[in-house]
């Protein structure tokens, strides 16, 4: 099986109410099967989603729902929160890279919403049938470095089901469920880079898993609550237990008294 992951050259820089769909049709060619890849900034600059730089930190604590873990280092402070569109990152996904002068950007308010749109767009003005991701750049728990990972998907099977079948051994395979979503944002991020100006890019030869534009979006990546393992940092998991065990220390010997 082949694939090929190519940028899209000729973007330019995006302003609010850009139309994105017509700027990455004009600027690729387009086929059914086709997998376009946008990096979230630019769909943020198009919907408006800047605030100034001197708010970085109110905006961070607006877009956080629920704080996982904080770490002080020498000049600020690590924040990793869950954020509204339930993403589990560094400063709830506001950046100031590849930002506008003097502002940062906030991730769209619904990435799944915003693929969509795109797709839409894009099948509308090209004829071809195609799916859409759109991505950010995260890190992950017990791994170094980063990475990009799908935020937003329309028209792209997120999953590729392999429970229930075997393995090349005849294995039978009971939890295997690969994110294909988040692989094809890993191997595009290959080509567009974090400083080249290449903010899509256009995955072909994985048609398979190009369908429906209601198929489910990247929000169904995220693992329910009930099923996450990590949801509090090292630190945080201890001092609320700690505290728990205190308060139930105190109401035992309140019951003595």
């Amino acid at each position: 099986m082949r694939f090929s992951v190519e940028g899209v050259e000729g973007i330019g820089e995006i302003h609010v109410g850009a139309d994105l769909p017509g700027i990455i049709a004009a600027a690729s060619d387009l086929e059914d099967g086709d997998v376009v890849v946008v990096t979230s900034k630019i769909v943020s600059k198009a919907e408006g989603r800047i605030v100034q730089a001197d708010d970085r930190e109110d905006a961070i604590t607006a877009e956080t729902v629920r704080i996982v873990a904080s770490r002080a280092f020498d000049g600020g402070v690590t924040r990793i929160v869950e954020n509204r569109q339930g993403i589990v990152q560094a400063a709830a996904g506001v950046d100031a890279s590849n930002a506008p002068d003097g502002t940062v950007l906030l991730l769209p308010l619904d990435p799944d919403a915003s693929a969509r749109e795109l797709a839409t767009g894009l099948r509308a003005l090209t004829g071809a049938h195609v799916g859409v991701i759109i991505t950010d750049t995260v890190g992950r728990a017990w791994r170094e470095g980063q990475t990009d990972l799908a935020i937003g998907a329309a028209g792209v099977q997120v999953f590729e089901d392999l429970r229930g079948s075997v393995d090349a051994s005849g294995k039978p395979l009971a939890v295997t469920m690969p994110c294909v979503a988040d692989e094809i944002a890993g191997a595009a991020e290959l080509v567009k880079g974090k400083s080249a100006g290449v903010p899509v890019a256009i995955v072909r030869g994985l048609g398979r898993y190009v369908g429906d534009l209601d198929l489910p979006g990247a929000r169904s990546i995220i693992r329910p609550a009930e099923r996450d393992l990590f949801r509090q940092g090292a630190d945080e998991a201890y001092d609320e237990g700690y505290r728990a065990g205190f308060d139930e220390a105190q109401a035992e010997g309140s019951l003595r008294a």
